[in-house]
């Protein structure tokens, strides 16, 4: 062995993985996976609705957070709206406490800091041009 330059002994080191060998029969490898939201519901029968377009204005980074909110739970925004609807209208939480913690986290991304109680206190900046 050749002594370095500092009087120290150069030393080997062993590998502590062992090598990949893509041919040996041990050999795997394992990727994650999305498996979607598990959501369990109730088996009821599917009731058919009839369905209509509404023109709704709504606080820009509240849409944001919707629209993330729903890509989250893989629904459309009007299918999170509608059950968010439903729900509130029977006095029930529509979201169990992992979405809630979700939530709390998409408000923040997006900024959203109003809350329930400035529901009926909104103003647009030119109100002039929102009643057009």
């Amino acid at each position: 062995m050749k002594v370095r330059q500092d009087g120290c002994k150069p030393v080997r080191r062993k590998a502590i993985l062992p090598e990949f060998n893509p041919l040996a029969k041990s050999a795997r490898l394992t990727l994650p996976s999305y498996l979607g939201n598990m959501v369990t519901m109730k088996q009821t029968p599917l009731r058919e609705v009839a369905r209509v377009q509404v023109g709704a204005r709504m606080e820009k980074t509240l849409v944001k957070v919707l629209k993330a909110l729903a890509e989250y739970l893989d629904l459309s925004l009007g299918d999170l709206l509608e059950g968010v609807t439903l729900h509130a209208l029977e006095g029930k939480s529509a979201f169990s406490p992992q979405t809630l913690a979700h939530i709390k986290k998409l408000r923040t991304i997006y900024g959203l800091n109003l809350s329930a109680r400035d529901s009926h206190r909104l103003t647009e900046k030119d109100a002039k041009r929102a009643r057009r």
